[in-house]
């Protein structure tokens, strides 16, 4: 017994040691923590429990059969992030540079299946080299049973992605099946071809960061949802954030909480919208206005920035909020809002929480560049996610609410449980200057004449009362009052019930 127990002691100590201290010292070098010191801040303490920490892999080429190391690279298992439960693993770089093998992926799909059946988060903390060359095929065939696993949890449980390391080649696509994706800067790296792969077949000079960084990423790609200083900061953000999120579709997300009165008024939101319309305001300020103590998670902040997506909480429970914003492009509609907004509603809807969506939109934007990219199907993205979506939604009209553009955002004609006005709201088919030139084209020489019929359109039409009197606004609102309004109004639709009809999936514009 005492050799099996010291046999036990010796294989624990060797999983523990990774790939050894030289290595180690090496990823401390370059200002990164080892895959079990990312598990320590993530988690809270002691309450990691470990898996398969004595796995190996099963490769007898290439003199594979004497590299082998207790956990072959991944750390797999359970733990709580702030009393709740949370499934994860974590790649070790410093063992065989991360790579996944075979053993490697099973690994990963075990622990994907056990998040799916008990309906908690996974946490996946990639720092890898890629497919273990060595195994050939075999650790492409991981690559695929971890993507099929992706695919199935979608929906079911959320899917976080930490890239805390480089991430290249087929590796990037598992994380881009994720729900949400997060960077660290100057350390973490994504893409399916290299720098010197570019540079041999496009002639292209650029540098790994260039190619696939945090900046690009998260202000150029959209593929991720955000970066981070350093590997400390990148997982104390996703304890915040996982607070927000419910374990499963099955699960509503969590009641944190709360020291803000439901029904406090914010008068400094009377005076958010300037008096001239072609005056910018910021929309976040009315988001952190609203919201429980002004917590705010926003996602994408750097890409798209003429739309805002992230989450708060009202009375303790998560919500989710898109908002056009005037201070980028107006808060025009154009491709990349489109897709950003779409994906965010359709990961809300698919877990139950609820959409709060403020309104300053003067249409889609014009142009040759936005045509040619096909913001016809991007704009019905958007469209379509508001559309099939059964969670509550509450949507307030801050100010322009203009053509299509006012349909696509979460009108009543999409659904919307509750669709409010601000007095300043202007709720028409364009603007009035706009549609006086195209209705009375022959005075379009006498400005004295287009101003007043300007005006005369401006008191019949850019304003809330005519879509209220068909029923298409259900009160015009005092600003002040919003967040008040907003707490009753996700009371009264806690238990709403709506389905869509059967169907196998949809065909989403994609």
């Amino acid at each position: 017994m005492s050799s099996i127990r010291q046999q036990l002691a010796d294989k624990r100590q060797a999983a523990l040691d990774g790939g050894g201290a030289r290595r180690v010292e090496a990823q401390h070098a370059k200002g990164k923590l080892t895959a079990r010191e990312r598990l320590q801040v993530l988690f809270d303490p002691d309450s990691f429990e470990e898996w398969d920490m004595f796995v190996e892999h099963d490769c007898n080429d290439f003199g594979m059969e004497q590299n082998k190391v207790p956990g072959d690279g991944v750390v797999i298992g359970s733990g709580t992030v702030n009393g709740r439960l949370v499934f994860a693993f974590s790649q070790d770089f410093t063992v065989l540079g991360g790579s996944l093998s075979a053993a490697h992926a099973r690994k990963i799909c075990k622990v994907m299946d056990k998040a799916m059946l008990v309906g908690a988060p996974i946490i996946g903390l990639n720092d890898s080299g890629g497919a273990r060359i060595q195994e050939g095929v075999d650790s492409l065939a991981g690559y695929a049973d971890v993507f099929q696993k992706n695919v199935l949890a979608s929906g079911v449980v959320p899917q976080i992605s930490m890239i805390m390391g480089p991430c290249a080649g087929g590796a990037v696509y598992s994380p881009a099946m994720t729900d949400f994706i997060f960077m660290v800067r100057d350390s973490s790296y994504m893409f399916v071809t290299g720098p010197e792969v570019v540079k041999t077949v496009t002639h292209e000079e650029v540098t790994q960061e260039e190619l696939g960084g945090a900046s690009t990423h998260t202000s150029k790609s959209s593929v991720a949802d955000g970066a981070f200083d350093n590997d400390v900061e990148a997982l104390l953000q996703a304890r915040r954030f996982i607070d927000f999120l419910p374990p499963s579709n099955r699960h509503g997300a969590p009641l944190r909480p709360h020291f803000d009165y439901a029904d406090r008024k914010e008068q400094s939101l009377e005076t958010l919208v300037p008096d001239n319309p072609n005056l910018p305001y910021d929309m976040k300020e009315l988001i952190l206005k609203v919201v429980d103590e002004g917590d705010f998670f926003e996602l994408q902040a750097s890409y798209a920035a003429n739309i805002i997506t992230g989450f708060g909480r009202m009375q303790g429970s998560t919500v989710g909020f898109i908002a056009n914003q005037p201070m980028v492009l107006a808060g025009c509609l154009d491709i990349a809002s489109s897709r950003k907004a779409a994906r965010f509603v359709r990961f809300c809807d698919a877990f139950n929480i609820p959409l709060v969506t403020f309104v300053d939109v003067p249409g889609f934007l014009p142009g040759t560049s936005q045509e040619y990219g096909g913001i016809i199907k991007h704009g019905a993205k958007l469209l379509f996610a508001y559309a099939e979506a059964t969670v509550p939604k509450i949507t307030v009209i801050t100010r322009k609410a203009y053509g299509g553009a006012y349909d696509v955002m979460s009108s009543k004609h999409l659904r919307g449980d509750i669709n409010y006005a601000w007095p300043s709201a202007e709720i028409a088919v364009m603007g009035p200057k706009g549609a006086v030139e195209i209705i009375f084209r022959a005075d379009r020489g006498d400005e004295e004449k287009i101003e007043k019929r300007t005006e005369e359109y401006r008191q019949k039409f850019a304003n809330p009362f005519v879509a209220g009197a068909r029923g298409f606004i259900d009160d015009v609102i005092n600003p002040a009052d919003t967040r008040g309004r907003i707490c009753r109004d996700l009371a009264m639709l806690r238990n709403k019930e709506l389905s869509n009809p059967w169907k196998k999936h949809d065909n989403i514009p994609l």
